[in-house]
């Protein structure tokens, strides 16, 4: 009956009532008016925020965020038994379980990984944000047969223009290319026009939401994942 304002997937979610922005302040007087019998909340929700919908006598599950694919499936077993479509769950994560199955065959069998630079945010292009130890989007990089250039630095780091010659990925994945950013515009940055990425055309744009969302559209993450690295295993 409700969502917070990130949650635009599928289309038809965007018709549903919108109560607020999670990384801001909820709409607790609307949220009350929809009368929910469940509201889920998650990690980013501010403790303060669901105190206040418990207060009010509302029924809230907090549901932490998964730390793997298959933390993920745990969750949406979770959600059915919450919701009571253990059944309906049941055949969608079996049919999730076979993609992750038939990308890890694929993949296990491979002698060397191939180094992947992700930027996250190039709002500063002189030391783009990119994703390191411990995110969605090192563990989907490394299952899908990459190495993360930035694996061994906590959560989401900044890296300086020099650090990412020096290491010289082979791909650049722009995930912030739904902001403008361009393998064109990657070519313009002070000495970037002579990494293996750039000269190779191993610059390219990918939808961010597949391996920064903790749900079920992470098989989608790896599979493109996988697919853009090595596409001679999946002809």
């Amino acid at each position: 009956v409700g969502r917070d304002t990130p949650s635009d997937y599928p289309e038809a979610a965007k018709k549903i009532t919108d109560i607020g922005s999670t990384y801001e302040t909820l709409n607790t007087e609307l949220i009350i008016s929809l009368k929910p019998d469940l509201i889920l909340s998650a990690g980013i929700n501010s403790p303060e925020q669901v105190q206040t919908l418990e207060n009010l006598g509302l029924t809230v599950y907090d549901i932490e965020n998964p730390a793997t694919i298959e933390e993920m499936f745990g969750q949406m077993e979770l959600v059915a038994k919450l919701t009571g479509h253990e059944a309906e769950a049941a055949a969608v994560i079996e049919a999730l379980k076979a993609r992750v199955t038939t990308v890890d065959k694929k993949i296990m069998p491979l002698d060397s990984r191939i180094s992947v630079f992700y930027e996250v945010d190039g709002t500063d292009p002189a030391k783009p944000f990119t994703a390191g130890k411990g995110t969605f989007i090192t563990l989907l990089i490394e299952r899908a047969g990459g190495s993360n250039i930035a694996s061994d630095i906590d959560g989401y780091p900044q890296l300086s223009l020099e650090q990412v010659v020096f290491a010289d990925p082979a791909f650049i994945i722009l995930g912030d290319s739904k902001w403008g950013t361009t393998p064109e515009s990657i070519a313009q940055r002070p000495g970037w026009k002579n990494l293996s990425a750039v000269k190779s055309g191993q610059v390219v744009p990918f939808n961010d939401d597949l391996v920064t969302r903790p749900g079920p559209r992470l098989v989608d993450g790896l599979e493109g994942l996988a697919k853009l690295l090595h596409p001679e295993l999946f002809k």
